[in-house]
């Protein structure tokens, strides 16, 4: 902890210095103590008689710095010549510094917000989502993790060769360029939960599958614990991305195949499909761990105890971490304490 808020302290001191702040904030801090000193010293036997040069300086302090930043508020006047040219002193090269000063501050975070839209930035994010490529698919994923409560303002970057950040999204950050090493550091790939690796568009359809693996590569040997999610266009690519390591694969060609042929068969499922798979209405897909209490009991005990206290339908099993889906298990089918349930719900049960 110390350690953090010491860099965090470090990185601002250098940007201070970087920007020249401290030279404008010092030369306005002199400013104030010349103008303060010398009130005090011209004006001891007017508006400051009586008074130990001490607090006569206190005094001065506080004109100094109304005068300087305001017209002043008409306490503290000075009277003598000598009182009125430190004023006038203070007035003129008040103005001007911080004008420099408020100057600088705004083209600091107008710069910062350009770098931003133009991707040039580097973010230190930790536990956020890397999304790779911009399509129009990577903008319905985007709008559906938003719609889940759960990612409403999960820090996101998005990497990409287009120009500009291409939505208006407040948690959403933009890096202009390739997927490539450099590119995911500036990411902060290190510390990211979720890496999804989106089919690129732009080029022809035998070199998406190969960029994409290619991309899966580099981000396993730079964080083998993100959770790596990979769009192929072709399923004969699929057992090269899983050596890859990729830890959910889809061939979006084979879900549209294939749910177009069941819809063929079972007239609607398609509907029911659309809205396990959207966010935005009706019930959706859920992973959950098993509650404690129904550790080691049958999978029909599970479904029945699920559906009356959540009001959930279980669909299967997921055991082993994410190496087994046993999907719509035998009633007799034991349940254990490290298994996860894939289910049914209007909302996400607790």
């Amino acid at each position: 902890m110390k350690n953090k808020i010491f860099k965090r302290a470090t990185s601002f001191f250098n940007f201070l210095k970087r920007e020249n702040i401290l030279r404008i904030l010092a030369v306005l801090t002199i400013l104030i103590i010349f103008s303060a000193v010398g009130m005090a010293f011209f004006e001891k036997n007017t508006i400051f008689k009586g008074l130990p040069f001490v607090d006569a300086l206190k005094n001065a302090l506080w004109w100094s710095v109304v005068t300087m930043t305001t017209v002043g508020y008409g306490d503290l006047a000075p009277i003598t010549v000598g009182g009125r040219m430190v004023g006038t002193v203070i007035m003129i090269l008040g103005i001007g510094i911080l004008g420099i000063f408020t100057a600088t501050i705004a083209s600091v975070f107008v710069e910062k917000k350009l770098k931003e839209e133009r991707g040039m930035g580097s973010y230190n994010f930790e536990n956020h989502v890397i999304l790779c490529e911009w399509t129009n698919r990577t903008r319905e994923l985007l709008a559906e993790l938003r719609n889940d409560n759960r990612c409403t303002e999960t820090p996101m970057i998005l990497i990409s060769p287009i120009e500009n950040k291409p939505v208006d999204d407040e948690n959403l950050y933009f890096i202009q360029g390739d997927v490539n090493e450099e590119n995911l550091k500036r990411a902060n790939i290190f510390k990211a939960r979720t890496v999804v690796i989106m089919s690129d568009d732009s080029i022809n359809e035998s070199a998406r599958d190969a960029k994409a693996v290619l991309t899966t590569l580099t981000v396993e040997c730079m964080n083998e614990a993100a959770y790596t999610i990979v769009e192929l266009v072709d399923e004969s690519n699929v057992q090269h991305c899983r050596r890859a390591k990729a830890d959910e694969i889809i061939v979006g060609a084979e879900f549209s195949t294939k749910l177009i042929s069941r819809a063929a068969l079972e007239h609607g499922i398609s509907k029911v499909i659309s809205e396990l798979l959207s966010s935005q209405f009706g019930n959706d897909l859920y992973k959950v761990p098993l509650p404690n209490s129904m550790a080691g009991k049958e999978f029909i005990d599970v479904f029945t105890e699920m559906k009356r206290i959540h009001k959930s339908i279980v669909l299967g099993v997921q055991r082993d971490g994410d190496a087994e889906v046993i999907s719509n298990p035998d009633v007799d089918f034991i349940v254990n304490k490290d298994d996860s349930l894939i289910l049914i719900a209007a909302n996400r049960p607790v």
